[in-house]
């Protein structure tokens, strides 16, 4: 972990894609020595990590969303809280509030912080809150600040959101808002594990032996990693053919395919094509190359987009996805 701290002296663009690909494998590596299977996913939240933006997780329960994010937190030698979200949660359980202290003979108030003071923030079931506390949670993922009373109380940096939600269980839950999804980076879905997997969980899970991860790096480092993603280059072509993508979404745009007139009610925002070029960017840098292809958008697609699409009454009738309208997209829309 000291290697880390020492001065960023890239001698070249290789050089640097292969510093951070060294210190990101490692990362993976302690992830994996805990996390059974998941690639696809962990690589999804070192993408957002790499990027500066936050992450919604949903699965079934027991495929291991909470503890990718408490092992991640182990690996950074970042702050960490986790808060489970219930219907009866309220604003200030969550941001804090002003308490009285009443000393040498006089009353004032302090500010009393609450769990989304820390760098790394585990929102456990966060459809599970009401609009109230939701609203909350919105203005500290985009404004990295929480307003009580009249102060405006700034959170650490770095500041990351990791959501997770229960696709199947409705009963007790609000549906996230449009502009609170679209806060979130990456929307990644985490699949039930095959056999070998499963029975590898059995494994590390039912005997004695734990396994813990070692910290990798810290937020100074994490820094310059994030620094070096967003200096990475990208050519006027790969925008061109990013912002195709995005209009491509938009049903009443002349770029809208087939897939999007029918199915979509409302396409990606500016924020889509944000998080496409910033998410090509740490693709790029951790295959080992200092520019974006199209192929790197092409994979940030799914997670990138498919939280951002608003479809209608027809693709529900016809239980048509997000993700096979942006593979739809990805058909039709040429660089």
């Amino acid at each position: 972990m000291n290697e880390t701290k020492q001065a960023w002296t890239p001698e070249g663009a290789t050089a640097v894609a292969e510093r951070v690909q060294g210190l990101v494998g490692t990362l993976e590596n302690e992830l994996a020595g805990v996390i059974v299977g998941q690639r696809a996913v962990v690589r999804g939240v070192l993408t957002a990590l790499l990027a500066g933006g936050h992450v919604l997780l949903e699965g079934v329960p027991g495929l291991g969303k909470t503890l990718l994010v408490r092992t991640l937190a182990e690996c950074l030698d970042l702050s960490y809280s986790r808060i489970q979200f219930t219907p009866d949660l309220m604003p200030a359980d969550i941001v804090g509030t002003d308490i009285i202290n009443e000393g040498d003979g006089a009353r004032s108030f302090a500010f009393q912080t609450g769990p989304i003071f820390a760098h790394l923030v585990l929102a456990d079931e966060v459809n599970r809150a009401t609009p109230r506390t939701q609203s909350a949670m919105l203005e500290a993922m985009q404004e990295r600040a929480v307003t009580v009373g009249r102060t405006t109380h700034p959170l650490p940096e770095p500041f990351f959101v990791m959501a997770t939600q229960n696709p199947i269980d409705l009963q007790g839950t609000y549906p996230l808002p449009e502009a609170q999804l679209d806060r979130f980076f990456f929307k990644l879905l985490v699949e039930y594990p095959g056999s070998e997997e499963l029975k590898e969980i059995a494994r590390r899970t039912t005997s004695n032996r734990s396994a813990n991860a070692r910290k990798v790096m810290d937020g100074h480092t994490l820094a310059r990693l994030q620094a070096t993603v967003r200096d990475v280059p990208v050519a006027e072509p790969v925008l061109d053919y990013a912002a195709k993508l995005v209009m491509a979404t938009h049903p009443e745009g002349p770029a809208a395919g087939p897939s999007a007139r029918q199915f979509v009610r409302y396409g990606a925002s500016p924020r889509a094509i944000q998080t496409l070029i910033l998410a090509g960017k740490v693709n790029a840098i951790l295959s080992g190359r200092y520019n974006v292809s199209y192929d790197d958008l092409k994979r940030v697609a799914l997670p990138a987009l498919r939280h951002r699409l608003v479809l209608n009454v027809e693709a529900q009738l016809q239980n048509v996805s997000a993700d096979s309208i942006i593979i739809g997209i990805l058909e039709e829309v040429r660089p």
